[in-house]
């Protein structure tokens, strides 16, 4: 059984399985690498978290559309 990699972005948001504190349950990403830095959308705090960390906890991944021109 093949585990597949979601794959993101910086400026893409990423909805969690499990809630934060505030309520809210998405997330901007705001740098990526081995750490990922995100803000919750709902507060506005923001997190540093380990890259296999957020893969597990990631539901969906809403990419960030990008305009030419």
């Amino acid at each position: 059984m093949e585990k597949i990699i979601p794959s993101f972005r910086v400026g893409d948001t990423v909805v969690l399985r499990k809630q934060h504190p505030c309520g809210g349950k998405t997330f901007r990403v705001m740098r990526t690498g081995s750490d990922i830095r995100i803000v919750c959308a709902t507060c506005g705090r923001d997190m540093t978290v380990t890259r296999e960390k957020l893969e597990r906890a990631i539901k969906d991944v809403i990419h960030e559309e990008k305009n030419n021109g």
